[in-house]
């Protein structure tokens, strides 16, 4: 590997690397970043890259050290676990947010620990990025995978697509679900896993997604705190102050 100016750190993945693949750097289920610098602040506070909504992109982009690797083949939990990571480099583990109390329902400022905050990993029995349900009420076999960030966003492309052409009604779950089934009773076809897709019946499209979620690897970002004596379960926000403190 080449001779890096800034120091770095070897990063784990929710993944563990399982869901790319064998001939790709992310395999070994850790990536290396760099330490964030004044040109990473430069990046974070440019109005232009904020506005066009690719702030975390470019960050990402300047922060990522192995060859080979960009954010967009990354898989949304481990994206997000190396934007944590990359926090604790910059400024520590420690974070102010504004949360509110789940007892009294007001507002109050909270330091998080985010080196606290713990992966969802994958079932030991996960070894490639394919995974096999049976419908409940179809009783269709369907193998999906879990997608990464270039899937995403060819998503979020054609849904935009289809609202310029003056769509009423938004298909981004059909969209999602179309990218995400690869089989259907052991069909391959586009056709027909878009034709199925269409024609889903309701209780199989929720138990569908509901298993997904189940099995997408990522951080926590949850933390227990003290409330009045009791120990509570609060999400940790992420507000502005994530990736500028004290601004």
């Amino acid at each position: 590997m080449a001779e890096n100016k800034f120091p770095t750190e070897v990063i784990d993945l929710p993944s563990e690397g399982k869901l790319y693949p064998k001939d790709s750097p992310l395999r070994s289920g850790k990536i290396e970043l760099k330490y964030m610098t004044a040109k990473e602040e430069d990046i974070l506070t440019s109005q232009n890259l904020i506005k066009k909504g690719v702030v975390i992109e470019k960050l990402l982009e300047s922060l990522i050290v192995t060859e080979g690797v960009k954010p967009d083949d990354l898989v949304l939990g481990d994206r997000n676990a190396i934007m944590v990571a990359a926090r604790i480099l910059a400024y520590g583990p420690e974070y102010d947010a504004e949360i509110t109390d789940p007892t009294t329902g007001e507002k109050t400022n909270y330091t998080f620990n985010l080196a606290d905050c713990p992966f969802k990993k994958l079932s030991s029995a996960v070894k490639s990025n394919e995974f096999n349900i049976t419908l409940p009420i179809s009783k269709k076999e369907i193998k999906f995978k879990i997608l990464t960030g270039k899937e995403d966003k060819k998503i979020e492309n054609e849904v935009n697509a289809r609202k310029k052409l003056g769509s009423d009604v938004s298909p981004e779950l059909t969209t999602r679900l179309k990218h995400t089934i690869i089989e259907v009773d052991g069909s391959v076809d586009t056709f027909d896993i878009n034709n199925f897709v269409d024609n889903m019946l309701s209780r199989d499209s929720l138990f569908l997604r509901q298993e997904i979620r189940k099995v997408v690897p990522d951080i926590e970002l949850k933390q227990s705190i003290n409330v009045g004596g009791e120990s509570v379960e609060v999400d940790i926000p992420l507000s502005v102050n994530f990736f500028w403190p004290n601004s």
